[in-house]
């Protein structure tokens, strides 16, 4: 007699991790033709920059048709960028074939004042003893980020607070990415492929060229931002 067992096979749970990514937002304006130039004219001063970024497109200064905004998606996708999500149009005007609808997104924006406050602490900082080098992208939302060494070309630095270089900067820098208009960039070699603060930013072909291969820190003066010697 032969007696059957029935094994009941242990399942494998699939292990599920968390990864947050800084997003890049455009927020189209209309004339719709009009903004895709001045896009134009971004993408020229930094060829292949948002190649491989999250970039989340913002609707909720315009009135599209869904024609419309596949159409608007197309134009940007082929200038070579990637719309991987959409934030404030109705979930009626999406159709089949659109990137996702995303929300919970924390908006940069500085309050002037607050029933309370919290308690003040001292700012989050990366400390990092060697160079950056080509293609590595450094991203650290928290706070400061200081390099003992250099920030080659094709690189990038990602910080939410102030960026140091104590070597050559021929990278790309972004500091104040999560608001903070008061963040600034230091090096003691400017070569950088671009600077940017709060969403403010300078290609190469901006910087002042008195001041390339020495001492310089860039800062936001109003809506612009401005570079300067490092004294």
């Amino acid at each position: 007699m032969v007696m059957k067992v029935s094994v009941e096979a242990t399942r494998q749970l699939i292990r599920l991790r968390g990864r947050s990514y800084v997003a890049f937002v455009f927020s189209p304006v209309v004339p719709i033709a009009g903004w895709l130039s001045d896009l134009d004219a971004t993408l020229a001063g930094s060829p292949g920059f948002f190649v491989g970024k999250p970039v989340v497109l913002d609707l909720s200064a315009v009135d599209l048709s869904p024609l419309a905004i596949t159409h608007l998606i197309k134009s940007i996708e082929a200038r070579s960028v990637r719309v991987l999500g959409l934030e404030g149009v109705e979930p009626a005007r999406l159709s089949i074939g659109m990137p996702p609808l995303l929300s919970g997104g924390r908006q940069c924006v500085v309050q002037e004042a607050e029933p309370e406050k919290p308690a003040l602490r001292e700012p989050n900082s990366l400390l990092l003893d060697v160079p950056v080098r080509s293609g590595q992208s450094i991203v650290f939302p928290d706070g400061d980020v200081t390099v003992l060494g250099a920030v080659s070309s094709g690189a990038e630095i990602v910080a939410g607070g102030s960026i140091h270089v104590y070597g050559a900067l021929r990278g790309r820098a972004m500091a104040g990415v999560n608001g903070n208009a008061s963040a600034r960039i230091y090096c003691q070699k400017i070569e950088a492929e671009l600077l940017a603060i709060d969403g403010y930013y300078q290609t190469a072909e901006q910087i002042d060229a008195t001041l390339r291969g020495k001492p310089a820190q860039a800062m936001l003066d109003g809506n612009s931002m401005k570079i300067v010697p490092l004294n």
